[in-house]
């Protein structure tokens, strides 16, 4: 009797689609698609049915082996993936201030993302730990990658990028607009909020977290 790995493994091989398609296609990490595969995790219930129905099959074929392998349902549409540079923090916090976006060759690195952002989006390798979640998710930990839009509107719960008036840097925090009072809030508890006062000026509101595991 098959394994669900192995029922993931037989339903990668007959797609058309490769495996780094397939989880731009479900808003998966890659490596997360090997580990279904290899079976050293199962996939959540939400993300087991956006593979089944990436894959034209089911859930109940997955799980269970139960039916037919693929079905008549079309699969999900690949995400367009896309090329923005990796900047650094000075340069993000001049980045509202610039005439033209980086072209291919201006930046040392470009990060692929599947994340729906403008032309303008740039990414930021976090430092620190201001932005570690210890009660869950969303958790930024340093190192990672995130993709910034600078244009989106910042609102309320957002986690933004902020430049503030006294810095040529930016930092990453979430914006809190409470009545009159503005904040960006870290999520590590054990940094205290800063308040806005027209201190800062909000350059992009993040969209994706890119991990390298």
């Amino acid at each position: 009797m098959k394994t669900i790995a192995e029922r993931i493994n037989q339903l990668l091989k007959k797609s058309p689609m490769t495996q780094k398609a397939v989880a731009a296609a479900i808003g998966a990490r890659e490596s997360s698609i090997t580990q279904w595969k290899n079976g050293h995790h199962t996939p959540d219930s939400e993300n087991l049915q956006r593979l089944a129905r990436a894959l034209g099959s089911t859930t109940e074929y997955i799980l269970y082996g139960e039916g037919a392998a693929t079905t008549k349902v079309p699969p999900v549409h690949r995400m367009e993936v896309r090329k923005v540079p990796l900047i650094s923090s000075v340069q993000a916090g001049h980045w509202a201030e610039a005439i033209d976006t980086f072209q291919p060759g201006d930046a040392d690195e470009w990060i692929d993302t599947s994340a729906k952002v403008s032309s303008q989006a740039f990414a930021l390798r976090v430092t620190g730990d201001s932005m570690v979640n210890p009660y869950g998710n969303p958790s930024i930990p340093e190192g990672a990658i995130v993709i910034i839009d600078p244009n989106i509107e910042a609102t309320s719960g957002k986690i933004v990028v902020a430049k503030l008036t006294d810095s040529q840097e930016v930092t990453l925090k979430r914006l809190v607009i409470d009545g009159p009072n503005t904040y960006l809030k870290p999520l590590n508890p054990d940094y205290k909020a800063i308040q806005v006062n027209g201190n800062c000026v909000i350059v992009g509101v993040a969209r994706k977290v890119e991990f390298d595991l």
